[in-house]
């Protein structure tokens, strides 16, 4: 049977990782609030033509390479992130000898559920 992932989690391996895609998570809603924030506040000034730049542009770069910087984190690990806001992940794993997803969602405190890959959040299962 071929798999669409290479790799998969126990629920003791995402488990062990949950302390750093806290983390990580918490980083990309920052980031993502300063990124909204700064693109509201110039979008005026663009849409005018005016020429500007200087250290708000600088902080602006350094932010985006930052998000993207942690979307790679996730990618490596074939993490999938579904929803920055909600800090919605689900893990590639196994059950039976088929591909399913573990589901986690920033405001619980365990990992407790999964779905299959077609179903998603909706098809949620407990373990």
């Amino acid at each position: 049977m071929e798999r669409r992932f290479s790799k998969h989690y126990s629920v003791a391996e995402a488990r062990e990782l949950l302390p750093q895609l806290r983390l990580w998570l918490h980083q990309l809603q920052r980031l993502r609030r300063d990124l909204a924030s700064y693109e509201q506040s110039s979008e005026a000034r663009l849409n005018e033509g005016e020429d500007f730049g200087g250290g708000k542009v600088h902080q602006w770069i350094r932010n985006l390479a930052a998000f993207k910087e942690l979307l790679a984190e996730f990618e490596l690990r074939e993490i999938q992130l579904k929803d920055i806001d909600r800090g919605l992940l689900d893990f590639p794993a196994l059950r039976a000898g088929r591909e399913i997803f573990l589901c986690w969602e920033l405001s619980e405190s365990d990992i407790t559920c999964w779905h299959d890959l077609e179903t998603g959040f909706g098809g949620r299962e407990q373990i």
